[in-house]
């Protein structure tokens, strides 16, 4: 039986056996990685360009894009490279290097989503106090903090999970590398340690979930002690796009993690995989620019302004 050692490349889970679709799954990745370039690509241009838009919220909302553009940029380019080129493999430190990255970022995803909620709940529940708890100062504080805590989290469970020995083969039954998939391959009673790394984090993510639903508990009690129907509203639309991308992120990760073994099986796997991992990071941008207003006049007028400028280069050139 081959050992870690032994081992320098992997045999990821391929989508598809026939050339035909295993074409027509890299179109689908192309197409929900494009619009994820672009949708995230927009938000980080139009906050960072438009001074309207320079504040707590949207600071955080621009770091979010740009953990999506790197969430989904860690599996699909390689799983599209894949099918194109009929194809399986992944080398042992690119496997290692996509699992970092993976678990870093989603960890950070979290962080940050629990610091766009006290950040709701500041501005909502005591907005006297919005500009001298969440300064400029505290919140690239708390921005860096989410980072930083999706970092160690990461190294702690890569570190972890490359350093048992591996004997069960090289075959990972998911298109991308995770922990799960890594431990199947493990010949050791040392995986008992990595899942007791898995509860300390499935602990901490639920002090992140218990704390993000309180926080939306009094945002609620607040916003509809608001008098006029216009100030809930503008409230409400501010609050129920981070709702819905917390609410997507954790359904689908729970199911992901947490389905009884039973009814688990490889094709399964594979499917609840890509809402989790392919889906949220492409239909963020889209909750966050239907239900804002400000952004989506923001983005229209970035847009709009694009479009004069290439429209009145060659016209002036021809002048």
């Amino acid at each position: 039986m081959p050992n870690s050692s032994s081992i320098n490349q992997f045999l990821l889970l391929p989508f598809a056996d026939t050339r035909e679709l295993q074409l027509l799954h890299f179109c689908l990745f192309l197409g929900i990685y494009l619009a994820a370039l672009l949708g995230n690509g927009l938000i980080i241009t139009t906050i960072a360009c438009d001074q309207h838009l320079h504040t707590p919220m949207y600071f955080f909302l621009l770091n979010l894009s740009v953990l999506d553009l790197g969430f989904i940029s860690t599996t699909v380019p390689k799983s599209m490279a894949n099918s194109l080129c009929d194809i399986r493999v992944i080398s042992y430190t690119a496997c290692a290097s996509q699992l970092f990255f993976f678990y870093f970022l989603i960890s950070a995803e979290f962080s940050l989503l629990t610091v766009m909620a006290y950040d709701r709940y500041i501005a909502i529940c005591h907005p006297l106090h919005y500009g001298t708890l969440l300064g400029s100062r505290a919140c690239v504080h708390m921005a860096a903090a989410a980072w930083a805590s999706g970092f160690l989290h990461a190294v702690l469970h890569t570190a972890n999970t490359f350093s048992l020995p591996l004997c069960h083969g090289n075959a990972v039954d998911q298109f991308f590398c995770e922990i799960p998939q890594i431990l199947k391959l493990s010949c050791s009673h040392s995986y008992l340690r990595e899942f007791g790394i898995i509860g300390i984090g499935f602990t901490l993510a639920l002090g992140c979930f218990v704390f993000i639903v309180v926080s939306y508990v009094q945002i609620f009690r607040a916003v509809l002690r608001i008098p006029s129907q216009q100030g809930q509203h503008k409230a409400f639309s501010t609050c129920v796009p981070h709702l819905s991308v917390v609410s997507l992120v954790l359904s689908t990760s729970i199911i992901a993690y947490f389905k009884p073994p039973s009814i688990s099986s490889p094709s399964l796997d594979l499917v609840v995989a890509v809402f989790y991992a392919v889906v949220p990071p492409a239909v963020n941008p889209l909750i966050y620019s239907m239900r804002n207003q400000e952004l989506r006049k923001a983005l229209r007028e970035g847009v709009h302004w694009v479009f004069l400028s290439c429209f009145k280069g060659p016209m002036s050139l021809q002048k």
